[in-house]
């Protein structure tokens, strides 16, 4: 356990690391429709004037090259920012989920978050293309208009800091998804996982549109009806950087899953720190906010 004022002195270096990497993000009103752009001032009390019915992926380039991305565009065919844009509120209890990678393959794809508009790419080592050593089981992405704040400290995980990225979601329905998808999800559970000491969690979700969705609202709903599915997620997570030489690694709160209500104070408290982001309350450093 990280004493305070380690944590102290290890977030104030963060922060000036992150300071000293400058703003990129750019004025986007100039290029965007006013509605957007005043949605992204405002917060999450807008953001319905984005119809994310009409949201569709855009790829451009080959997949599995350096150059391929997938923009997520509106209905007058206008980038949008998978990340930034879309509203993280569906209604009551829902959320909008952003797939990044479908079940059962293995190119690790993420919102590229350096990036103008946020497109989806594949993740590169050494300028190598980035696969997991096996397919994932689940759809797997990202809530957007959230953020795991680097330079803060979480207590109930060890002191670990957030990863400087959007929240995961493990999307454990049926159908295999694609990428850029944008779907309507409700959180069952959340896993505190700790990767190379940052705070990586991993919320695991169904979508509305699933034949269980109705039967599942917390976490013991899911072993009820999809038995031995949060200990595969946890394991799969847990070891998929064995294969590459790296340890395992680690997850907070006794290494169990944390109940719906658990999750819902995540949702809450990763969307209020991008909220201090994108307010420009907190340095962005390489971040685009574009």
């Amino acid at each position: 356990m990280a004493t305070a004022a380690t944590a102290s002195a290890t977030a104030a270096t963060r922060f000036t690391l992150l300071a000293g990497a400058g703003l990129r993000a750019r004025a986007r009103a100039a290029r965007f429709p006013t509605a957007v752009g005043f949605q992204r001032q405002r917060g999450l009390t807008t953001t319905a004037l984005l119809k994310t019915a009409e949201l569709q992926p855009k790829a451009q380039g080959q997949p599995e090259t350096l150059d391929y991305r997938v923009f997520l565009v509106d209905g007058g065919g206008r980038k949008v920012s998978p990340w930034h844009d879309v509203p993280l509120r569906a209604g009551d209890g829902v959320f909008h989920f952003i797939v990044e990678i479908p079940k059962e393959s293995s190119a690790k794809m993420e919102v590229a978050t350096d990036e103008a508009f946020t497109p989806i790419k594949q993740d590169t080592k050494k300028g190598n293309l980035r696969y997991y050593p096996y397919n994932i089981n689940w759809n797997y992405g990202l809530l957007p208009q959230t953020w795991e704040d680097p330079t803060s400290a979480n207590s109930d995980v060890e002191g670990a800091f957030g990863d400087n990225d959007p929240v995961d979601v493990v999307e454990i329905g049926e159908r295999r998804a694609n990428i850029g998808d944008v779907l309507k999800v409700k959180p069952l559970a959340a896993l505190a996982m700790i990767d190379e000491g940052e705070l990586d969690w991993k919320i695991v979700a169904i979508s509305l549109d699933d034949p269980k969705a109705s039967l599942v609202n917390d976490v013991d709903d899911v072993e009820k009806h999809f038995p031995g599915t949060l200990t595969a997620i946890r394991d799969w997570f847990r070891d998929y950087k064995i294969p590459d030489g790296k340890p395992a690694n680690r997850f907070g709160l006794g290494n169990k899953p944390a109940s719906k209500e658990y999750a819902l104070k995540v949702i809450e408290e990763t969307n209020e720190s991008w909220e201090k982001l994108v307010k420009r309350n907190i340095p962005a450093g390489e971040l685009s906010l574009a």
